[in-house]
């Protein structure tokens, strides 16, 4: 039902959509999954329901023939005429236009490991909105060996099957896209803390490990760099000066570790560091005497009580 698209289109898909995505599906399953469960636990154990599908429009900005899709909002699905609430959409549509006056619809999303034959209801009804739609699919599935993301964008293109023109699906390439508020939006969702708060410990090991791994391959990149300048010097390989100038630049950015300033520094450094670790110690264990000083007057003061002697300390 899927092919390549010809349209010579170029798509920029922003994080925002795959978020707005993902959290509406999210949101979704969960009620279902609870709904389901206060169900289940009456009629018995059953086969697990279908994930559900969510739906939504997508929108944006079209400069030439550059397609931006900056942003998403939810709409209303009936299962039983496959069709979407078309007064909520009109809805949605006036109060995101007085929001977002440059965006416009550039067409609808949903959820799912492939394009459905229903789907091209869907697609057709918002045609009077958008000429040529969008339709963005969020495969939900988990699959660790896959490394790309699991978003697919097509568009529809009439082809001749059988003598009879039919609108197809076409799988249509994109990049993303983002700016400095998503750059930093993104990378707080990504240090989260767990929904039960999580120990100090859990989230040192996680900090560490996720140092453990840039330091990881950070070694591997600098192996294959040092592996591809020995083969070069062995005139294994061919020389590229351009190549050469930038490893030159990368190195002089480098700090210099065996000038006897950073060996000063680094000392001092460490220094300070012990100090100041020498220095909680100290303050632990006048926190810790406190106490025990604190419980030895209590428990001598009511021993002088009954036995008529003062407080040693």
């Amino acid at each position: 039902m899927a092919s390549s698209s010809s349209s010579g289109l170029t798509f920029k898909l922003h994080p925002l959509v795959l978020l707005n995505i993902s959290d509406h599906y999210t949101r979704v399953k969960s009620q279902a999954t609870g709904a389901d469960a206060g169900a289940g636990s009456s009629a018995g154990a059953d086969s697990p329901p279908p994930p559900p599908r969510v739906f939504g429009c997508v929108i944006g900005v079209q400069r030439g023939r550059t397609v931006e899709i900056f942003n998403s909002f939810e709409l209303l699905y009936d299962p039983s005429t496959h069709s979407l609430d078309r007064a909520f959409l009109e809805k949605k549509q006036e109060l995101y236009k007085k929001v977002f006056p440059n965006f416009y619809i550039l067409g609808w999303y949903s959820t799912g490991s492939d394009a459905q034959e229903s789907d091209m209801n869907i697609h057709r009804a918002l045609m009077d909105i958008n000429e040529s739609p969008l339709y963005v699919l969020l495969n939900p599935s988990i699959n660790h060996s896959q490394k790309d993301l699991p978003i697919t964008i097509y568009e529809s293109e009439l082809h001749i099957i059988d003598g009879i023109p039919q609108l197809i699906f076409a799988q249509a390439s994109y990049t993303i896209e983002t700016v400095e508020a998503e750059r930093i939006s993104v990378d707080h969702v990504a240090h989260l803390k767990p929904s039960d708060g999580g120990s100090a410990a859990t989230q040192l090991a996680a900090h560490l490990t996720g140092t453990h791994s840039a330091i990881k391959m950070l070694n591997s990149r600098i192996r294959v760099l040092h592996h591809y300048l020995l083969a070069m010097q062995k005139g294994e390989i061919p020389c590229d000066n351009s190549l050469l100038r930038q490893v030159s630049s990368l190195l002089r950015r480098l700090p210099t570790i065996e000038s006897e300033k950073f060996r000063d520094d680094f000392l001092m450094e460490y220094n300070d560091t012990l100090l100041v670790s020498y220095l909680a110690m100290f303050t632990n264990c006048s926190s810790t005497m406190n106490e025990l000083v604190d419980k030895f007057n209590t428990a001598y003061e009511r021993h002088s009580r009954r036995g008529g002697r003062t407080s040693f300390i």
